[in-house]
Order: structure tokens, then sequence, then C-alpha cells
């Protein structure tokens, strides 16, 4: 029996907000992955575990949901108004391929602090004890991002007492700011209505709210496909009906915001658009027992990502959310009562979220200036991952 040696790979496993990703640098990467293209894809789905039928991820580093399936590569950045590039990768669980056609807003909060500890932003930069801004150049959708990691003892501080619903522990507020969030891929509003009917087979026809903004996302009113908008995870996964209803939805939002040229399309573009029903406020009692109260939220927010609901909220979902919410008259917007607004709170299954957002209309075009909310981030593991040498 012929056997390969493993390859060891430089790497660091870290928490960004509600998330855990593969973080890497580009040059300690196999030359032939430091290039976009099949070995680069190869390499990061063995790392991660995938395709994996079972979908376990038991022979990677994946954890078997769409928020621990994630790889970032970063380098310092070639712009001389930014400190970093950042490059997310989102693996499949159970397909062959890693969709980079949007970020991970949770993984951004982990984008500064490993630039700090890699060497990636200028020492000159950081001070013995305060708040450095790690200017980021988000690859996959052309944007930038401001990260504020605190530092004491000229280290990065990543324990504290901020505390993030979906996130057992406390530990470094670390402010996250997207600067004109829109995704790059057309208009924030790319159908040019804040509102359409959305004609979907087999479901009918639903208003929506289309959205370019830290994502594309597909808001549609929970009441209309049947729900309250305070549902937790089982409710939805654990409903063979539910989750298919939920995807041929996202593939006509996809259709119809011009992302994709046909449904089928929307097959291999798992990662964007993301879909997402909004409600009222009212009181629930979030995943981990504690309770939402109505007057403590603006709206409810319930999002899938990757084919599933998520445990809370995506980053990038939540900027798309606060976008949606300034702009008078979006189905976000209305479901947090309607009016001028330049934050909200919204409740989502882990507990609540806070976002901000500043939105103007310039020449008959709504613009986000920046979308900003408050992540924390942490370093789980660092050292090499193995693979096997014949993974690409």
């Amino acid at each position: 029996m012929s056997s390969v040696a493993q390859m060891k790979i430089p790497a660091t496993y870290m928490r960004g907000g509600t998330s855990k990703g593969i973080f890497f640098n580009l040059t300690d990467l196999p030359e032939a992955a430091q290039k976009p293209g099949e070995a680069r894809d190869k390499l990061l789905l063995r790392v991660i575990g995938s395709p994996d039928p079972y979908q376990k991820q038991i022979d990677g580093m994946g954890g078997a949901t769409s928020s621990t399936s994630k790889t970032v590569i970063l380098s310092k950045s070639e712009s001389p108004e930014h400190d970093v590039d950042y490059l997310f990768g989102q693996v499949s669980i159970d397909k062959p391929f890693v969709d980079w056609s949007g970020n991970c807003g949770n993984l951004s909060a982990a984008v500064g602090p490993f630039a700090i500890r890699n060497g990636l932003v200028e020492s000159a930069r950081i001070p013995e004890n305060g708040v450095v801004d790690v200017r980021i150049w988000q690859v996959n959708i052309k944007k930038t991002i401001v990260a504020k990691v605190p530092i004491t003892n000229g280290e990065v501080q990543e324990t504290g007492d901020f505390e993030l619903d979906g996130v057992t522990f406390p530990a470094a507020e670390v402010p996250v700011a997207f600067m004109d969030p829109a995704d790059g891929e057309s208009a924030i509003f790319p159908t040019g209505n804040l509102v359409d009917d959305l004609e979907v087979p087999g479901v009918g026809t639903l208003k929506a709210t289309m959205i370019n903004a830290g994502i594309p996302t597909v808001f549609i009113n929970a009441e209309d496909a049947g729900y309250t908008g305070a549902e937790l995870q089982e409710a939805i996964n654990g409903d063979p009906d539910a989750l298919p209803r939920f995807e041929t939805i996202r593939a006509y939002g996809a259709l119809q915001m011009g992302l994709i040229s046909d449904v089928a399309e929307a097959a291999n573009r798992q990662h964007t658009p993301k879909v997402a029903f909004v409600a009222p406020p009212k009181s629930y009692t979030s995943s981990s027992g504690k309770a939402v109260n109505a007057d403590d939220v603006d709206l409810l927010v319930r999002a899938l990502s990757m084919g599933k609901l998520h445990h809370a909220m995506m980053g990038t979902a939540a900027v798309a959310i606060g976008a949606a919410a300034a702009i008078e008259g979006t189905l976000v917007n209305l479901a947090a009562g309607g009016g001028k607004r330049h934050a909200v709170t919204f409740g989502h299954p882990s507990g609540s979220l806070q976002v901000g957002a500043e939105a103007s209309l310039i020449d008959g075009r709504w613009n986000i200036d920046q979308a900003v909310m408050s992540r924390s981030a942490r370093v789980l593991m660092e050292g090499v991952v193995c693979v096997p040498g014949d993974s690409f």
C-alpha cells in the first residue's frame, strides 16, 4: 500500500463574532495555492473536510455548519490606504466547491487581530496601550472595513467583558465599520425598487426587499411565509418542507437581483444571496433560554445561510439589516415601525444585536455611507494544519 506524507501548513483557528474559521497568511500557503484556482480550492476543501456526504466534516477542521465551514487568506495590502487584504472563502459542506462571492462579516472582526499578531500592520501604528484602526481591504467585494482593535501592553487584547449573543463567553469588544458596504455587484437596490413582488413557483407572490449592502439579501415578511419571526433553528431546520421552500425563494430572488441568469445557477452560489424574514417586535425565549422582550428590540429577523437557519445572525446580513432599516419604506424599516432610523436592535435566534447605518439619497440613488456593529474575536488555536500531500 502506498502512502503520502502529510503536509504541514501554518494556520490559526479563530473565532470572529459568531463564526469560526481557519486563517492563513498568503505567503504560508503552498506556492500552487497562493493564487486563485483549482489548487487553492482543493487545498481549502481538504483542510475543512469537504465534500463530506455525511455532512459532519469529521476528517477536517470544519464544524458541519455554515458558521464553521470558513477559510480566510490574508496578506499585507498593496494599497497605501489599507493595512491588510482579506479574502474569504465559504466552503461547502457536502459539495466540492468554495464560494468566493461574498464576505463574512463575523470573521471580519478577527482579521484585525490576526493582522497585528502576524506583522501585517506596521508596528509604528500599534500603541503600547489603546486602540488601533486596522484598515482592511475586503477582496471579495472590493470594499473597506475598519476594525478598532484594543491593545494592552503592546499586544492584542482578546479577553474582556463584552457579551455577544450567540457566543458563550465574554471577550474584548471590536467595533467594526463597513464603509460604503454595497457589495459591488450592482446597485444597492438592483431592481430599482424598495419593495418588489417576487414570484416564486410553488410558493406564490411575495413582497420582498432585495438589497446589496454587506451581502446581497432577500428580505420577506415572516407572516407571508407562515411564520411569526420568533422561530428558533429547529422550527426551520427540522422541517423537511421549509428548507427547499426557502431555497426556491432564494434562487428566484437571486435571479430577479441579476446575480444569476438561470435559477439552476443558484445551486453553485450557496453563499449569496441570503434570504431572511422579518417581523415586528414580540417577546420570545432565545436558544440559550434568555428572554428577549418585545420592548427591547425594534424588530425580529431570521436569516438562512448555506441552506439552514443561522443560529444567530451573519455579520454581513446584519449590515444588510442596518442598511435596509435606515431607508424608509423597505420591509425591514416597516417591520421596525417605519420612519427615519440610524440604528436598530433586532432579535435573532440567540438573542439580540444592534447595528447602525447611515443612508443618503444622492441623485435618486440610495447610498449607505457606513454600517457599524460591535463583535469580538479570539485565537482558539495556532500552529499548523495537516493535510495529505496529494490534496491538490
